[in-house]
């Protein structure tokens, strides 16, 4: 029986019919993704967390230009890479299991009783790994963000009018990020044949 379905997607070679159109490749699904993370509020507790996520950010980056310039015109090159803070939002279930866990992270963060903060930063950072999932449990893409701190904290509304769940959103400042599963290989060896002094 013949099929239709290779001829779906873009062709592969311009003006080739040989090389065709490849099909197209089951694309990852955005409700398929898991988030857990180590060292939040009380560790032990932190996989609560993880059953009430709604929605959760992939990371934003960006590099600083740096303006080089020169007899008549400008060059530039890549400066300080910026990872841009993140949103994660989970429902405020009636266990109370998120609240006290978000309050406990708030708590190592600043001691709102007290009014004292720690000594450095690794007393109260944690980390976070984002899974991208198939349906079951074989991972996909794994995000890690590491030295992560709630930046801000909204718990949200009453509302008369709705019946929608209570949540909790989080924007999450993390120091860096990196994408496992070898999607970040390597980078290729540079040539020397200009000294790497030019660009």
């Amino acid at each position: 029986m013949s099929t239709t379905l290779q001829n779906f997607g873009v062709p592969l070679a311009s003006g080739s019919v040989s090389a065709g159109r490849g099909g197209i490749l089951q694309p990852k699904a955005r409700h398929k993704f898991r988030v857990v993370v180590t060292n939040f509020g009380i560790p032990t507790s932190s996989f609560q967390l993880t059953q009430q996520v709604m929605t959760v950010a992939r990371p934003n980056v960006s590099f600083e230009p740096v303006a080089v310039h020169s007899y008549n015109s400008i060059a530039y090159y890549a400066g300080k890479a910026t990872w841009e803070t993140i949103s994660l939002t989970v429902r405020d279930d009636v266990t109370n299991s998120v609240s006290a866990l978000v309050g406990a992270q708030l708590q190592k963060q600043m001691d709102f009783f007290e009014q004292t903060t720690p000594l450095n930063a690794g007393q109260y950072k944690f980390q976070m790994l984002i899974d991208t999932l198939d349906g079951n449990d074989t991972i996909l893409e794994e995000w890690t963000y590491e030295g992560c701190f709630l930046s801000t904290v909204n718990y949200h509304d009453f509302d008369y009018s709705s019946s929608d769940p209570m949540t909790i959103e989080m924007t999450i400042r993390f120091d860096n990020a990196t994408q496992d599963g070898d999607l970040m290989p390597s980078p290729p060896q540079l040539s020397s044949s200009n000294g790497g002094l030019s660009f």
